[in-house]
């Protein structure tokens, strides 16, 4: 069955995290489950410790460090487990159903790539360089993950409040006209106002798919304002929606590069680096 899945770890977001995954879970009507990974670059699961300089035959000291390592490794576990604990606890707390828990040890990207089939919405946290500093570079485990991932991946920078709007960023691509499709069908943001905003006014094709998410969008119950930007993407979208006062951006993980799918796309990275509202990226 398809789920909402929520990444909890020892951050800020989350808290943040929590409250979005389990409103999420709530507008869908689908489960939740509450996902803690221990990297296995920072706690792996043997030490090999034989190759060190100057340690030579002292094996001891090896037995003693190996022992240190483990005994940080269940640290860990315990930790991850007691997160998970307290993020269920605050769920259960705000009304919702008690969510299922899931520890894994491994590497972020493909521990959810393993359980991508039975995810409908993945929620993230946005882990700056600074935590809750807008500007600053985004954390190398959001990229991957965007890049590895099919499915929606709503990114929480820091706190979280039940969005009163939402903003779709335009641009005429297969992934956005998809997008805007999925937006009116899904129960997600179902009656919230909605602005769809280009950046450029485009060729007629572009102009044609502008006109065609609106009706869409609308015929689901939408209230629609319809929007067309001039100047550079990612300021244009941060300025609209600061004068706007919308709560939730959403838009396409990728830009037009030959190797988009190697690297996140610019727009996208500089969206993430500089917002201070969530962000739905769209595959």
């Amino acid at each position: 069955m398809k789920q909402v899945l929520a990444c909890i770890g020892a951050t800020q977001s989350s808290a943040a995290v929590c409250d979005c995954a389990a409103w999420a879970s709530r507008r869908l009507e689908v489960p939740l489950t509450l996902l803690h990974v221990l990297d296995r670059s920072e706690y792996p699961t043997e030490l090999d410790l034989s190759g060190n300089i100057g340690l030579g035959s002292r094996e001891h000291l090896l037995e003693e460090l190996a022992s240190l390592d483990e005994k940080r490794g269940k640290v860990a576990i315990e930790a991850g487990r007691a997160m998970l604990d307290a993020a269920a606890e605050r769920v259960q707390s705000a009304g919702g159903e008690a969510p299922a828990l899931l520890q894994r040890h491994g590497d972020l990207a493909e521990t959810l790539a393993g359980l991508e089939q039975d995810i409908r919405l993945l929620v993230i946290g946005l882990h700056r360089t600074q935590v809750h500093s807008p500007g600053m570079p985004v954390g190398g485990h959001v990229e991957n993950v965007v890049r590895t991932m099919h499915r929606p991946i709503l990114v929480i920078p820091g706190e979280f409040s039940a969005p009163k709007s939402l903003m779709l960023a335009f641009d005429g691509s297969e992934t956005t006209r998809k997008g805007a499709q999925m937006l009116a069908d899904s129960p997600l943001f179902l009656g919230l106002p909605l602005h769809l905003v280009m950046v450029g006014q485009g060729n007629a094709e572009r102009q044609a798919a502008l006109v065609e998410a609106r009706s869409s969008l609308e015929k689901s119950g939408h209230h629609v304002e319809v929007a067309t930007l001039e100047g550079e993407v990612e300021p244009a979208l941060h300025a609209y929606q600061q004068e706007n006062g919308v709560d939730l951006l959403v838009m396409g993980a990728y830009g037009h590069s030959r190797i988009r799918q190697l690297l996140v796309g610019s727009t996208t990275r500089n969206m993430l680096n500089n917002t201070a509202s969530p962000v739905l990226l769209l595959r």
